[in-house]
């Protein structure tokens, strides 16, 4: 019973958690700026703007409405521009809880992914920021849990939506509906196949794609949208735009003091530093306030060697043909969240990026607890095991919160959490 019931315990502390303090730190963390700035002008005039200019505009609007409904119910303060952000960090508890329960049929496991989940650093900071990045997984880890009950039109409106956050959900729509495709042509006759090829290109090309268009309805019916009247025909003016913002994100090679490889991502060795002030009031003649994207060490230490150690299981089982069709899924959202980012090289990246597959490293670390489970003489000295790893990451998670809070400490306190010369 208790464990039935953890995950909501769990999701609601998560919750006060995100929620207490949310409007410090005071002004812009990071690149607020351009997220907030563009949910005031969607709230105005319905498309971004620049004064009384158009504005170029390099990601699509459904995050930045996301944001914008915080601000039109809280008002355009920093609670305001932050609050959906908590709401959906504490939804991507819940859903990849219920994405566990799917996966191990196990209450335990769900609330072991739940809790992984909560004392995660990295979760929090973007649930207290009002960046795209967490409603892109948000929708991603929806569309994986529906992909995975094969109830794949109400998947397909959600990778809708994350198209519509951010363009890096592409990755996941090609291999899950790629997949889906091969799954389909396997099992299926000649026939059979044909006639639900259809069905499957509607609602991994067609649905969302059309969701994304729809989503630029402002830009459409607005005359002051980027390049609007560049032709005659709006669909030739909206392509045109779109040139212009692949050719941005292509290009973009400007160094930055925290950009990171993405070779470098699961170890965290080069955090990004959202903000960082030097205050007063700490009781102490040098102060520190950070706000550091910076995921629980162990936590994401640990999911490193998970992901490793599944990879060759993985193997092992392709090798013996006899492949766990859930540990593919979960290999499956990592690699289409993770990957691609190795071919851009010259992009400038950051390690925060890994948020949107986090999801699923939590998940690689807790399909191991079940394989560690399962193989124990002894199932509840194997559970305590588990929970005593918990509690050692939630330890963890505890001493790096000022740093995920942004509170006000000695420059001696946050010096001591610079476990490595590159996180500062």
């Amino acid at each position: 019973m208790i464990a039935s019931v953890a995950p909501i315990l769990i999701a609601i502390a998560a919750f006060f958690l995100r929620i207490i303090n949310l409007g410090n730190p005071k002004g812009f963390v990071f690149d607020e700026v351009y997220y907030v700035d563009g949910a005031r002008d969607l709230l105005k005039y319905g498309v971004e703007v620049d004064g009384l200019k158009p504005e170029f505009i390099v990601h699509p609007p459904i995050g930045k409405w996301c944001i914008a409904l915080g601000i039109r119910i809280f008002g355009d303060n920093e609670f305001g521009w932050r609050i959906t952000a908590a709401i959906a960090g504490t939804l991507i508890i819940l859903i990849a809880a219920r994405l566990a329960h799917e996966l191990f049929y196990s209450p335990f496991l769900t609330a072991i992914t739940a809790a992984l989940l909560a004392f995660d650093g990295l979760l929090l900071v973007h649930s207290r920021t009002a960046l795209l990045d967490l409603f892109l997984t948000l929708f991603i880890l929806s569309a994986a849990y529906f992909w995975f009950r094969q109830q794949f039109w109400y998947a397909s409106i959600f990778f809708g939506l994350a198209l519509a956050t951010k363009w890096s959900a592409l990755y996941f729509i090609a291999l899950f509906g790629f997949v889906t495709l091969y799954r389909l042509l396997r099992e299926n006759t000649v026939n059979d196949s044909l006639r639900s090829i259809g069905i499957r290109v509607l609602q991994f090309g067609v649905l969302p794609f059309f969701i994304y268009v729809i989503s630029w309805i402002g830009w459409f019916v607005s005359g002051r949208g980027w390049n609007r009247n560049y032709a005659s025909n709006p669909i030739s003016s909206l392509i045109y735009y779109h040139k212009q913002m692949l050719d941005f994100h292509t290009s973009l090679v400007e160094k930055h003091a925290y950009q990171s490889n993405p070779w470098s991502w699961l170890i965290m060795r080069r955090p990004t530093s959202f903000y960082y002030e030097s205050p007063q009031g700490c009781g102490s003649k040098s102060c520190a306030q950070e706000v550091l994207a910076l995921g629980t060490p162990v936590l994401w230490w640990s999911a490193t060697i998970a992901l490793v150690f599944l990879l060759g299981f993985w193997l092992f089982q392709f090798y013996h043909r006899r492949v766990d069709s859930k540990l593919s899924f979960i290999l499956l959202g990592i690699i289409a969240g993770y990957l691609p980012w190795f071919f851009f090289q010259k992009r400038t990246v950051f390690s925060f990026y890994a948020i949107v597959f986090e999801p699923f490293l939590i998940l690689a670390i807790v399909y191991c607890a079940k394989l560690f489970i399962d193989r124990s003489r002894n199932r509840a000295d194997a559970q305590v095991i588990v929970l005593g790893f918990v509690a050692v990451v939630f330890l963890n998670f505890v001493y790096f919160l000022p740093l995920y809070l942004g509170e006000v400490i000695t420059y001696a306190q946050w010096h001591m959490r610079m476990w490595f010369p590159s996180w500062i």
